[in-house]
């Protein structure tokens, strides 16, 4: 039986690598599509909004969906499923005046949210203290205000978790700020501006993960798009330092692999990886072979 809502949370605090599905510029968010994704080999399914439509009546029905076609097979009521939010993290007033993105997508049931340009600590505490509601204390006043997430959209979300409305209240908090919480916080570390800043943006509590988007960081640089390794020394620069940033404050790094490298990156530290594609089951399989996972996939 799972031990979490969250099956992304419950295999990070087994040190398990997770895998995800979903594309960065959109997803078919339909009833059907949910349903069909349900039993993925996938430990999360990534809706990429910051590229694809703000389609709230999708992700309601893409939600149910995947209740109706569960559970996993690791018995969790349906993969986690992050979505990416529109707004961009360039400042604190961007994300207080965008906030409502957060409470919307947050009330259809998500089980995690990733911050896309995370460029300032200001923009990364405003988007911390919007998923999380008044009553949530940890970790206020330690680079970090009391949450503005109102009552109203638990009913909706703990429908989508299978919980009551009061439970799903308890349970709606950032991991691993709060050591019981099942929301999962992520950041984009993807241009120059953002790269001056990762040491301070990754130390706000309630993120729980971090990625340094090479496609967008290559463009930073003046490149039109990403090159293969050996990258530009200065983009790999890049790369390292949010790697490093990541790892001083224990953020999980997300970077993408292979079959063939995955013990490598691994070992190095990543976390978390995009599987898409037709060799994606394979780089899941290699990984979870290399980690001994036990939890059925």
């Amino acid at each position: 039986m799972p031990g979490r809502t969250n099956k992304a949370i419950e295999l990070l605090e087994q040190d398990q690598p997770i895998y995800y599905v979903g594309s960065h510029s959109g997803a078919d968010l339909s009833y059907e599509a949910g349903k069909r994704m349900a039993k993925t080999y996938a430990d999360y399914i990534n809706v990429g909004m910051e590229h694809g439509s703000f389609d709230m009546a999708g992700l309601d029905q893409f939600l149910l969906g995947l209740v109706a076609g569960g559970p996993t097979n690791s018995g969790h009521r349906t993969p986690a499923v992050i979505v990416e939010l529109p707004v961009d993290g360039g400042s604190e007033e961007i994300i207080r005046a965008n906030a409502w993105q957060i409470r919307q997508i947050l009330a259809r049931g998500v089980h995690g949210l990733l911050l896309c340009h995370a460029e300032t600590p200001g923009a990364v505490k405003a988007f911390v203290e919007s998923c999380r509601y008044p009553f949530k204390t940890i970790g206020v006043g330690n680079n970090l205000g009391v949450g503005r997430r109102g009552s109203g959209g638990q009913g909706s979300a703990a429908e989508i978790w299978g919980v009551s409305p009061d439970e799903y209240l308890d349970k709606a908090d950032p991991w691993p700020l709060e050591p019981n919480g099942e929301l999962l916080l992520g950041l984009k570390i993807e241009n120059r501006r953002a790269v001056e800043n990762v040491e301070l943006t990754t130390s706000i509590p309630g993120i729980a993960f971090a990625e340094w988007g090479q496609s967008d960081m290559h463009m930073s640089f003046g490149y039109g798009k990403a090159r293969p390794e050996p990258r530009p020394p200065e983009v790999q620069a890049a790369r390292d330092r949010v790697f490093a940033a990541c790892k001083g404050v224990g953020l999980r790094f997300l970077e993408g692999f292979t079959a063939e490298t995955a013990a490598e990156k691994i070992d190095e530290g990543n976390r978390i990886c995009g599987v898409g594609g037709p060799e994606g089951a394979a780089t899941a399989a290699a990984g979870r072979a290399y980690t001994k996972r036990t939890m059925p996939v």
